[in-house]
């Protein structure tokens, strides 16, 4: 089985290390495939695609587009996307777009639940400042030792109904899938199993998603749980979509998986990849 691992974030974004060295520790890894998907922003693929050829890697071009679907946010990653596509960037530039006056608001309601200067403090982790979020929060506020991991911080502060959560509206699902395609990409959901929609709802997220020109569910990440495995690999069945993998790397301290640690795609289920190697 290829070792193709398609979801990582780099310092471009919310991760922790450059696109370079994410490339080096997917090679040393053994990561066949590899594919960074930056969210709302493909500023690391130049630099992610020279450091997978340096390592004979082979490389996907990738995003994570945030979107905002009856109230909830949900991702959608693209591949094998040309990230010099003007409608894709333009889109991506839109997205972007509120996340400075969104994390400053952060910021106030943290403040007023014993976390001062947070916004400040978010900011000595962020490398591309139009793209702060509730990560880099959660990093100042594991640094001041308020939670013992990120994981905590979000639990206790910013998820949905907790301190520090601020709602923003995100890309429509219509646009992302759009520009993905548009992009000569594929259209994948992220984590289908993080989302909180009814068995109704998530029915109806991915009729529309298919009916939009979709093509694939993640089914083995770092965000789903080994029960989770077979549930997303038959939705993906039934659904007539292709699964994916990737570990949603964010950083060698904070993420569940390694990049290239996760288990096969489970027999039955087409890989997203198989018209690309």
């Amino acid at each position: 089985m290829l070792n193709a691992d398609l979801h990582c974030h780099s310092n471009v974004s919310d991760g922790v290390l450059t696109p370079q060295a994410l490339a080096a520790r997917a090679k040393l890894n053994g990561v066949d495939l590899w594919a960074l998907t930056d969210h709302d922003e493909v500023g690391g693929i130049a630099q992610a695609r020279l450091a997978a050829t340096e390592n004979e890697l082979r490389f996907v071009a990738g995003v994570e587009i945030s979107v905002t679907w009856a109230t909830q946010t949900v991702h959608i990653v693209g591949l094998q996307i040309d990230e010099t596509n003007n409608a894709l960037l333009q889109g991506l530039q839109a997205t972007r777009g509120g996340r400075e006056l969104r994390a400053r608001a952060i910021a106030a309601e943290l403040a007023q639940h014993g976390i001062p200067d947070a916004y400040e403090g978010a900011l000595k982790y962020v490398s591309n400042p139009n793209l702060i979020s509730r990560t880099h929060f959660a990093r100042y506020i594991v640094e001041l030792g308020h939670q013992a991991d990120i994981s905590a911080v979000f639990r206790h502060y910013l998820s949905d109904g907790k301190p520090g959560y601020i709602p923003h509206s995100w890309a429509t699902l219509k646009d992302a899938v759009g520009w993905i395609r548009g992009a000569g990409g594929t259209a994948i959901v992220a984590h289908p199993g993080r989302y909180k929609y009814s068995a109704l709802a998530l029915g109806a997220f991915l009729d529309e998603f298919k009916q939009l020109g979709g093509a694939a569910i993640e089914v083995i990440t770092g965000s789903h749980t080994t029960d989770q495995y077979p549930i997303y690999a038959k939705m993906a069945q039934d659904y007539g979509f292709m699964a994916s993998r990737g570990s949603d790397f964010h950083g060698p301290h904070e993420s569940r998986v390694d990049l290239g640690a996760l288990p096969p795609l489970p027999a039955g289920v087409i890989p997203v990849w198989r018209n690309w190697v």
